[in-house]
């Protein structure tokens, strides 16, 4: 099994005629993902990439049969995107988008509450079943099917990891880039609960790093229902100064609860084992896993 989608995913690209969209639909298009449409307003009606293009996400959405959209439209756009995808009833929505206005997100935000979608992002590097489905810009040619989860803040990271996992024998379930901006959908602790969901996934990787409380929120969930199956915790930014942005929107120590410290010491606290380097996080799951089978 998978989390988030498998081999029934149908996805449209809303701002698929754009450069990003064009260049990323094609790649997964030709991974085996099943790319039915894009949305483009004012283009309805005409063909792109031999795929048909639709003025809105409801149209769309009826024509191809689509339950998940990936998102590739300008910051100042996104979210109105995001929000008709949702007021569709999109099950599934993946925003590759980076800063999208905090504003912005607050008015998406209040859209989730109403509705069952399931949003990941913005500022996403996407979601990989190797050889499944594939939705953004994650680089492929290390990952290998196997029993895995790995949710990440980090985007480089996680290409990293992907390598290190299938070097080790191991493979991956699902990855999952939850984003890095500020406010986004899925947090660390929702896609963990999906993970620890799935008899598929008999470990997990959680790759979190300065700014915000996410990983102490997670840290809370894992203390309270003691999981059965091995967490593998990496928090970069040990050395990042508080009050500077790091790269990213979200990385961002504000203070010394969300620096780098705190967070591996709440992971600790509850249980997950911590990798000592990044290079090391592909051997650290491989004897975590090996050690509970």
């Amino acid at each position: 099994m998978t989390i988030l989608v498998d081999q029934n995913t149908r996805v449209i690209c809303q701002g698929m005629t754009g450069w990003a969209g064009t260049h990323y639909s094609a790649a997964m298009m030709e991974y085996g993902t099943r790319i039915v449409g894009g949305v483009t307003p004012g283009k309805g009606g005409t063909y792109h990439l031999n795929l048909p293009v639709f003025d809105q996400v409801a149209e769309a959405m009826k024509e191809t049969g689509a339950n998940a959209s990936m998102i590739f439209v300008p910051p100042e756009n996104a979210a109105a995107a995001m929000i008709e995808a949702i007021e569709a009833g999109m099950p599934l929505i993946v925003a590759l988008t980076e800063r999208v206005p905090v504003q912005d997100m607050l008015r998406v935000r209040a859209a989730l509450k109403q509705s069952s979608t399931v949003l990941v992002g913005p500022n996403s590097q996407g979601i990989l079943s190797p050889g499944v489905c594939k939705i953004g810009v994650m680089a492929t040619g290390s990952e290998r099917k196997g029993h895995v989860g790995i949710l990440s803040r980090s985007a480089s990271l996680t290409s990293e990891v992907i390598a290190q996992v299938s070097a080790a024998g191991l493979g991956q379930s699902t990855t999952v880039g939850i984003g890095g901006d500020a406010i986004h959908g899925l947090s660390m602790r929702d896609c963990m609960e999906l993970f620890l969901a799935d008899q598929d996934t008999r470990g997990v990787i959680a790759i979190g790093e300065i700014g915000g409380s996410e990983e102490q929120e997670l840290a809370e969930f894992l203390a309270g229902i003691k999981p059965d199956i091995p967490v593998v915790g990496l928090v970069v930014g040990r050395y990042a100064p508080t009050e500077r942005r790091m790269g990213h929107a979200g990385a961002f120590a504000q203070s010394a609860a969300s620096d780098a410290g705190n967070k591996i010491n709440a992971l600790k606290d509850a249980g997950v084992i911590i990798a000592k380097s990044p290079h090391l996080v592909g051997e650290t799951i491989r004897e975590a896993m090996a050690a509970a089978a």
